[in-house]
């Protein structure tokens, strides 16, 4: 009371009784912090007047840093694919899904994770990205894992715009995909599911994306990884483990793999032997350009051949190369960004496809990535090393 009657009895300029109000406040808020009077237990929750303060700032942060973002477009079915996989394995354990409710050790949290279903409609696209990049402070909401992959963030964006209108069933399509295996021909088991003792669980969970037949649920989505030799697989998983090969969304899954599960997935995907028959029919001129890059490079840019290194149904050259033909296009124009931009890496070889990518301009990188997409996809089934 000294403070205030100090403040009230004697005339002095505003700034002063200020400076000394807004010490005396600190002094009293410092003292009852410290003596740990203030309750951190999620149980007690927050009072109405701090939930208050927090939303709100909350927003206005959000609101802000996110000036000056520009959305892609976000209607693609791939882009939404791809972001509901993930959504499925890194956010629905706190935050639900449709036709399931929020997990109830989720909502024990202090705050609660919000049902998305419900929440994302207050919130533009761009506010969407900055959440889910940059994470919430004092909640369970982290940054995303890899944060040069704006791609991946997006996609799950364009997931999150989709959410609100999906009911259980749209939902477990969208995440889940399907095994249908139109345009393909039948798939011969693998040998090293059984053999290496593959967990069930692990495997469905690859499956969930890449197919049981490693072509990708035919969804351009995700790459086709049936027949890819094993020392590439076996690559890709480590430096995604590592985050050598930066992504938010393999990251997570092949961390938490040990050698030899690693290795047994490698080689259980290398020796399916699933082969695309519905070929792309085109003979436009972009692919025949496309082809003349693939085949003889281009000169004048220190362009090389991406058959030297990449074959065709051949193989490659190197069995840490992975196999191109008959991939999706859109999977390769983005690996072919991520080398231009240096935010692919994960072996010894990443530095030759970084000067290779920064050689081409988008319209030759998009007709080399089309060609290689136009071929038939034929695994090369070796016996693993």
């Amino acid at each position: 009371m000294n403070i205030f009657r100090f403040i009230l009895t004697k005339p002095r300029p505003w700034g002063v009784s200020l400076l000394v109000l807004s010490g005396g406040l600190l002094a009293i808020g410092g003292a009852v912090g410290w003596s740990g009077l203030v309750p951190i237990a999620a149980s007690a929750g927050h009072w109405p007047i701090t939930r208050w303060i927090l939303q709100r700032a909350k927003e206005r942060s959000v609101d802000t840093h996110s000036l000056g973002i520009q959305p892609p477009p976000l209607t693609g079915t791939s882009l939404i694919r791809k972001g509901a996989a993930h959504y499925e394995t890194g956010c629905r354990p706190c935050h639900g899904a449709p036709g399931s409710d929020r997990p109830r050790i989720a909502l024990a949290m202090m705050p609660p994770p919000p049902d998305l279903s419900l929440r994302t409609t207050s919130w533009e696209p761009q506010h969407l990205f900055y959440i889910v990049k940059h994470g919430i402070k004092f909640t369970g909401m982290p940054s995303w894992p890899s944060p040069g992959r704006d791609d991946e963030v997006w996609a799950l964006v364009a997931f999150l715009q989709q959410l609100p209108e999906l009911d259980s069933r749209a939902y477990e399509k969208l995440a889940q995909g399907s095994d249908a295996g139109a345009g393909t021909a039948p798939t011969q088991p693998s040998l090293a599911a059984p053999a290496l003792g593959l967990d069930s669980g692990l495997l469905a969970s690859c499956n969930r994306c890449h197919g049981r037949d490693g072509l990708s649920r035919h969804d351009e989505a995700f790459p086709r990884i049936a027949g890819q030799q094993p020392a590439y697989l076996r690559g890709a998983l480590r430096g995604y483990a590592t985050g050598q090969r930066p992504s938010g969304i393999m990251g997570p899954v092949a961390s938490a793999l040990d050698y030899e599960q690693l290795t047994a997935l490698a080689i259980h995907f290398s020796q399916l032997e699933a082969t695309v028959v519905r070929v792309q029919n085109d003979s436009s001129l972009a692919i025949e350009r496309g082809r003349n890059i693939a085949m003889f490079g281009i000169a004048s840019q220190r362009v090389p051949a991406c058959v030297e290194c990449h074959g065709l149904a051949e193989g490659p050259r190197n069995p840490a190369y992975p196999r191109l033909a008959g991939q999706h296009a859109d999977y390769l124009l983005l690996q072919l960004e991520l080398f231009r931009d240096e935010r692919r890496g994960g072996s010894k070889y990443s530095h030759l496809m970084r000067f290779v990518a920064g050689r081409l301009t988008r319209e030759q990188a998009e007709e080399v990535a089309n060609y290689f997409a136009s071929l038939p996809w034929q695994g090369f089934n070796e016996s693993p090393p």
